[in-house]
C-alpha cells in the first residue's frame, strides 16, 4: 500500500492549508487521504481533487459528510473536491485508492 508523501500532493500550499483547516473543522475524528491524478502527478490546473474519509476506529461505519461538502463548496478554495466515503465504495475502488495516497489529515506534527 504505498503512501506517498505529502508533497508529493499537486496543489498550492495555501490551498492545501484551507482544505486542512475545513477537514479539522468538520470532520476532526475523521482520516482524509488524497488519490488520483493529484497524487499520480497526471492532473493538470482544473483537475479535481479526490478525497476518501475514513473512520479510523471503524472502517466500516459510515460518516456523515454532508457539512463538509457544504463547506467546501462555500468556501474559498478554488478547486473541485470530491469526497467519498471509505465505507460506502466498494472493495476494487479502495484496491485503486490504495494504489498510490497522501494523508492528508489527522496532521501529523513534522519531527
Amino acid at each position: 500500500m504505498p503512501e506517498c508523501p505529502l508533497s508529493q500532493l499537486l496543489i498550492r500550499p495555501k490551498h492545501l492549508a484551507l482544505l486542512q483547516a475545513l477537514l479539522q473543522q468538520t470532520i476532526p475524528q475523521a482520516e482524509v487521504w488524497a488519490y488520483g491524478s493529484r497524487v499520480t502527478g497526471q492532473a493538470h490546473e482544473s483537475s479535481d481533487v479526490d478525497l476518501v474519509v475514513r473512520n479510523p476506529v471503524d472502517l466500516t461505519q459510515f460518516l456523515d459528510l454532508t457539512e463538509l461538502k457544504e463547506q467546501l463548496l462555500e468556501s474559498d478554495l478554488p478547486l473541485h473536491v470530491d469526497v467519498v466515503d471509505w465505507a460506502r465504495v466498494p472493495v476494487h475502488f479502495h484496491e485503486a485508492i490504495q494504489a498510490a495516497y497522501v494523508i492528508i489529515t489527522p496532521l501529523i506534527p513534522p519531527r
